[in-house]
């Protein structure tokens, strides 16, 4: 098991090098140099001397392997490097954006799994019934819906009409703004802080939480089927027990991959969100960054989502062994 995670820690190295290597070289292949949108914009009116002075002295003017091998030589330490236009250290903005996009996507896994989970195991249990075609019909309409309309759709409803309407308190949401952000309250938010995250959090599980029930009532309909499954109800053991025992840990292995993969896109691949509720995020910060040609901010929120997104991976890798027992880790007999 040790061996196992190890490896897969340097396989989790390379791959956010390859990443960040990818990521700085496709930057490079985009029109007009970061000295002419500094200096002049998009509309390219720029003084020529101007945009020389600029990239001399941000050092676009050496050769692209010199600027290569600095821009690693800072990741490795640790330094993502700093806006050039507004010169804020990239690690203080993931220090001011990466804990409010973690918090939403913990959440909002949080919701998928009681909810996503739940439902397909309900639906599987009682295949055919009427709660299974509700179960499948409710999970269709919801991850046919776009984010956006989902959000728009939530904040005039609970945000907008609850107010004009004088709904009760509980009803009745922030449209926009992200509350209070302490970092004690991700386990046992306030109220005050729940009523900013809930609309967002809604949004961004919906589709997941959709997709994860029809994954969990497939991977329940599939384990029921195994053989060693009938030979536990032929020993004489209860419905409940069989499923706890024999069915759910064998289920929960492609289920346990959907919610590692969700986590990592949701902590910072949720623009449309993050961009729906005007929260200050991680996702929202990297497009206005690439639309301003802003390399190091693009650059260090991208490394930052990829680690995220390799740590999930790596929990979910090693949760297979837990689930399964068959499932044997880092080359080990049996």
């Amino acid at each position: 098991m040790i061996s196992y995670i190890l490896r897969r820690m340097l396989q989790l190295v390379f791959v956010l090098w390859a990443g960040a290597t990818l990521l700085f070289f496709l930057l490079f292949t985009l029109p007009n140099s970061p000295g002419e949108l500094i200096a002049g914009g998009a509309n390219r009116s720029a003084n020529p001397v101007v945009v020389k002075n600029v990239n001399h002295k941000l050092g676009f003017d050496r050769p692209i392997y010199v600027q290569y091998g600095k821009f690693m030589a800072r990741t490795v330490r640790g330094d993502l490097g700093e806006s050039y236009r507004t010169h804020e250290k990239v690690n203080d903005i993931l220090k001011e954006r990466a804990p409010l996009s973690l918090r939403i996507a913990f959440w909002a896994i949080v919701i998928e799994i009681l909810v996503g989970v739940s439902s397909g195991v309900l639906s599987a249990r009682r295949r055919n019934s009427f709660a299974d075609t509700a179960t499948t019909l409710v999970a269709v309409v919801a991850s046919a819906i776009p984010v956006f309309v989902l959000a728009y759709l939530m904040k005039q409803v609970t945000g907008v009409y609850a107010y004009q309407h004088n709904w009760p308190g509980w009803m009745r949401f922030p449209a926009l703004g992200f509350g209070p952000n302490e970092w004690y309250l991700w386990i046992i938010p306030s109220w005050e802080q729940l009523r900013y995250l809930a609309q967002p959090v809604i949004v961004l599980a919906s589709v997941s939480t959709a997709i994860l029930a029809r994954i969990t009532r497939t991977s329940m309909l599939e384990s029921l089927r195994l053989d060693h499954v009938r030979t536990a109800r032929a020993k004489g053991l209860s419905e409940k027990k069989v499923i706890r025992r024999h069915v759910l840990r064998n289920a929960m292995i492609p289920v346990v991959t959907i919610i590692g993969i969700d986590f990592g896109t949701a902590a910072g691949a949720a623009i449309l969100t993050e961009f729906s509720f005007n929260l200050p995020g991680v996702g929202s910060k990297i497009v206005t960054a690439a639309s301003q040609r802003d390399l190091p901010i693009v650059l260090g929120l991208s490394i930052f989502v990829m680690a995220v997104y390799g740590v999930a991976s790596l929990l979910v890798d090693i949760s297979y062994a837990f689930l399964d027992p068959r499932i044997r880790l880092g080359g080990e007999d049996g």
